[in-house]
């Protein structure tokens, strides 16, 4: 009986060192959901401070294209400085080059939900005569020099009112993301 309990243990004990020994293995080969597994697993993964080249495509939750950059110049970011979207950010963490993934980004980590009372009212010659008309999309600067997007609402006899939401704003954006390149923090030594 001693004979039987010692080797159905040992069984189990070599068995589960294989099962850990398979995880620890294959944790490594497993890219984020959604991601393919074409990246090069000798490329360093994307981390804060890594400074990534993608190529994209973007759509509405239509499947409308809003915008690409497949065939041009690649977007170049830096991991975690806050240079693209945050759900995008999220999404790209831990890919490596070669990696391709599907994104869907919500309103709230993308450019925040649309608000109606997002509106400044500013006196009619500040606006070139050609472009005061409802819906044309002007870019200013705000009061700190940030880039300020604007739509034209309404023209009024003194004031045109614009709506200063994000174009993007209350929209579900999806990305189709290819990472081309990934250049690996550099440390201090």
């Amino acid at each position: 009986m001693r004979m039987r309990r010692a080797r159905f243990v040992s069984m189990v004990a070599s068995t589960l060192v294989m099962i850990l020994a398979m995880a620890a293995g294959s944790a490594h080969a497993e890219a984020p959901d959604n991601a393919s597994t074409t990246g090069k697993p000798n490329s360093p993964a994307i981390q804060n401070g890594s400074i990534v080249k993608i190529e994209y495509t973007l759509t509405d939750e239509k499947g409308a294209s809003l915008e690409s950059n497949k065939g041009l110049e690649p977007l170049q970011y830096t991991h975690g400085q806050r240079q693209i979207i945050p759900g995008l950010e999220k999404a790209l963490d831990g890919l490596r080059a070669g990696d391709v993934k599907h994104v869907v980004v919500p309103p709230d980590e993308a450019y925040g939900p649309f608000k109606p009372e997002a509106t400044i009212e500013v006196p009619k010659e500040r606006i070139p005569a050609n472009l005061q008309t409802v819906g044309t999309s002007l870019l200013g600067q705000g009061q700190n020099g940030q880039p300020l997007h604007a739509r034209v609402k309404e023209v009024k006899e003194q004031t045109i009112v614009l709506d200063v939401n994000h174009p993007m704003a209350g929209k579900v954006l999806t990305f189709d993301v290819k990472i081309l390149e990934v250049e690996a923090v550099q440390t201090k030594q």
